[in-house]
């Protein structure tokens, strides 16, 4: 009888020919109950973290407006940049050919908050209130010059779309245990900054050439919350629940006959999508939450799809078990009329972000719950275009730029590294440049991969043994690089 290649490697895969072909494929075999073995990345490392939160703000929020005062700028405002410092790093087509780069001091005061004497700008007074409660890391670094590739890095360890996003490796490392709800979910919000600026594409919280079972899932800000999740017209749920185990029966019978994971992933979908018919609705309605709680989220927190929103409902997907869940907003690309757009893009976010932190403390939450913000690169010390009195601009820089880090396992008010006195360079305690635009490991310096290997340290993961063999190679999150940032470690 004639066989497809298909068909042909299906069966090769459960005969003589299987630990070859095991091989080839990277995967585990499917053992009796047709359940996928875990990935090897599990250590002896006690994990102080149980979920994940990650509020990306997309865009590359200003460091010198925010996080990372700099009064020298102010100082010598106007003055050409390259009078103060041999310019040394990438440029972005949308400034290399201006004929001066004057230096663009804030229009933002400055104030230190709480014990651990952290200085944040006024636009984001909510924030100030969780001084001691956050880490600011202010010397992280990138590769990436552009928004997309820049964005890609964080999310996925590489520039270059395709590969696993950090929710899934962890999905895929460390399983789970809810039944009811996805194990990573996505959610994106606009800003009112610049609300149309560079989009977001469902692979950033995609499995790559993981299973696809692994793929955050996305909870859509109008309609129902998750694609397809009601009956179809005119059918029933008892005739609804017939018709997947009918579906599940023949997905099984070529389960059995091929060992194709994806078809086991599959089966698992149709699952969970059945349970979230209960599980979601019940995570969405928000009335029975305390008025209290909802006005320390502020005033957006009933408009769905709002980054206040999200965050309430990053809380509650924590409480439910959820391991990895992610915010993305859109809107901090302010490359003219800084002054104009940034104070809109801090309400929409500052008080939400410091909401979630409080919100997890006063439940208990934030030792084992892991918050991260912050966005894909910085921006410059010069203006983009014209400088005046009463507006300027900020390009893409990736030298140099801050996050911030609450809850499970780090160290809680304190700032960690720092920054010459221009926002320019990455400095060592006695001021001395250490890094460049490549990858270079510096102690005193983040780089993106060490970012990611932190945060999967947290979480129990040893970031050099969770792999994955695809095309004859071993892949990781941090692909040859990263370390633990232990500075900055409870």
């Amino acid at each position: 009888m004639l066989q497809t290649r298909r068909h042909f490697f299906g069966t090769m895969a459960k005969g003589i020919g299987g630990l070859a072909l095991g091989s080839l494929i990277g995967k585990d075999f499917l053992s009796a109950d047709s359940s996928p073995k875990l990935a090897n990345g599990l250590t002896d490392l006690a994990p102080k973290a149980k979920r994940i939160i990650y509020l990306f703000q997309s865009g590359g929020p200003s460091p010198q407006d925010l996080f990372d005062h700099k009064p020298y700028l102010q100082k010598h405002n106007g003055e050409d940049l390259r009078d103060h410092i041999e310019m040394t790093q990438r440029v972005t087509g949308m400034t290399a050919n201006q004929a001066s780069f004057p230096i663009a001091g804030t229009h933002y005061n400055f104030d230190r908050y709480g014990q651990s004497g952290a200085e944040i700008s006024e636009l984001l007074p909510y924030t100030a209130q969780i001084a001691d409660d956050i880490c600011i890391v202010r010397n992280m670094y990138t590769e990436a010059i552009n928004h997309d590739p820049a964005v890609t890095f964080f999310q996925t360890g590489s520039q270059i779309a395709g590969r696993p996003s950090m929710g899934a490796w962890l999905s895929y490392g460390l399983g789970t245990s809810n039944k009811d709800l996805p194990n990573f979910v996505a959610m994106v919000s606009r800003g009112s900054g610049r609300p149309n600026c560079q989009p977001l594409y469902d692979r950033l919280w995609g499995s790559g050439f993981l299973p696809t079972e692994h793929a955050g899932v996305k909870f859509m800000s109008i309609g129902d919350p998750v694609l397809y999740l009601r009956d179809p017209k005119g059918m029933s749920k008892q005739a609804r629940r017939k018709m997947l185990d009918h579906v599940a029966h023949l997905n099984q019978n070529k389960l059995d006959e091929f060992g194709d994971p994806e078809i086991y992933a599959r089966i698992q979908q149709y699952e969970l999508a059945y349970r979230m018919q209960t599980s979601v609705p019940e995570l969405s309605d928000i009335s029975d939450e305390p008025k209290h709680v909802l006005e320390m989220y502020g005033p957006d927190v009933t408009q769905r799809g709002s980054y206040a929103y999200n965050c309430l409902m990053a809380r509650r997907l924590a409480e439910r078990g959820v391991q990895f869940t992610q915010l993305y907003h859109m809107g901090w690309d302010q490359h003219f009329t800084l002054p104009k757009q940034l104070p809109g893009q801090c309400r929409d976010t500052d008080q939400a972000s410091a909401a979630l932190v409080k919100d997890l403390k006063q439940r208990g939450m934030l030792d084992d719950t892991l918050v991260v913000w912050g966005g894909e690169f910085g921006r410059t010390s010069y203006s983009q275009g014209k400088l005046t009195k009463t507006t300027y601009g900020r390009d893409h820089h990736p030298r140099c730029f801050p996050i911030w880090m609450a809850g499970g396992g780090v160290k809680p008010g304190i700032t960690h590294g720092q920054t010459d006195k221009l926002g320019y360079n990455i400095v060592d305690p006695d001021g001395n440049p250490v890094i460049g635009d490549k990858h270079h490991y510096s102690k005193h310096a983040v780089h993106v991969h060490d970012l990611q290997a932190t945060m999967m340290h947290l979480m129990g993961v040893d970031h050099e043994k969770l792999t994955f063999k695809f095309q004859g190679r071993n892949f990781r999150l941090t692909d040859v690089h990263g370390h633990v940032v232990n500075e900055i470690l409870a």
